[in-house]
């Protein structure tokens, strides 16, 4: 592929597809909302004007959906459909492992790209172990606490890194894989457990508050999160709860040629960020 753009160029996986593909020493372009090193290009969803210029003659994608909202289709696809007709020809998508083609949010890219575009692949990781950097950074810190409506359910915890490092594979391969690829780490975890190991390594006891699925979303929302996004998130949070995620498979191994990392060797590499989080009563910025 002569000229790949990665969207999401600052996001948890494009940061590192982004990173992969330069350690490889493979030209590409980066697509971020507020461009601000070389080889960066301005992209939105929301503007589809400049979504499409960014494409451009790009022949290879690697496509993350707007996290702020979750009418992906209505936003996503007139935009891939006018790529398409000036020369895209591979399409590498970021979805989810609990989004079935033809279903809500990415789903309903993932069912269009599948029908119209002559290369694809639809990587479907789990959850990521980054969540606990952010979504529950604030709260390991500070509450020693993980909240979720996920109860006992388990999941295939995944690192980023190895999502991104099998993206690089999908969109450098020979030839188009034109499957979707279920991705997890190498257990299957519950948040009980998830809080064990952050206790074992962190030097502070992290426990697991179990919600509804509606103290969930109103937590979502609390957050900033979109209405219809964070219902369903915690709707993802109930299925876990039954089951839904609750295995492993060895797509990373298979497709990016080395073992998934695991939570223990993700919490050692990165047990800075939850000891220097801010504590109650000390000043902090952002949203997570």
């Amino acid at each position: 592929m002569r000229d790949i753009l990665v969207t999401g160029g600052t996001g948890t996986t494009g940061s590192k597809v982004m990173q992969a593909l330069t350690a490889a020493g493979i030209a590409h372009r980066t697509g971020t909302r507020r461009p601000a090193a070389a080889g960066d290009v301005a992209f939105d969803w929301a503007d589809p004007a400049i979504a499409a210029g960014a494409l451009g003659a790009a022949e290879a994608v690697y496509i993350v959906a707007p996290t702020d909202r979750s009418d992906h289709g209505r936003v996503m696809i007139p935009v891939l459909e006018e790529a398409l007709a000036n020369g895209l020809r591979r399409c590498v998508l970021l979805s989810s492992s609990m989004l079935e083609p033809g279903g809500p949010m990415m789903g309903e890219v993932h069912a269009w790209i599948a029908a119209n575009a002559p290369e694809w692949a639809v990587l479907r990781p789990s959850w990521f172990m980054q969540n606990l950097m952010t979504q529950h950074r604030r709260s390991i810190a500070q509450d020693r606490a993980i909240f979720t409506a996920t109860g006992r359910g388990r999941c295939g915890f995944i690192d980023a890194s190895d999502i991104a490092d099998v993206a690089v594979a999908a969109l450098t391969a020979d030839t188009g894989w034109n499957r979707d690829c279920i991705l997890t780490g190498p257990q299957a975890l519950n948040y009980d457990e998830v809080a064990s190991s952050l206790t074992a390594r962190l030097g502070f006891t992290v426990g697991h508050v179990a919600l509804s699925e509606d103290d969930c979303a109103d937590r979502w929302r609390a957050q900033g999160m979109d209405d219809g996004y964070a219902r369903a998130l915690a709707a993802m949070d109930r299925r876990i709860a039954e089951g839904a995620e609750d295995r492993v498979t060895d797509a990373v191994a298979q497709l990016a040629g080395h073992p998934p990392v695991t939570l223990q060797q993700f919490i050692d590499r990165n047990r800075h960020v939850w000891k220097d989080a801010p504590m109650k009563g000390q000043r902090h910025e952002g949203n997570l």
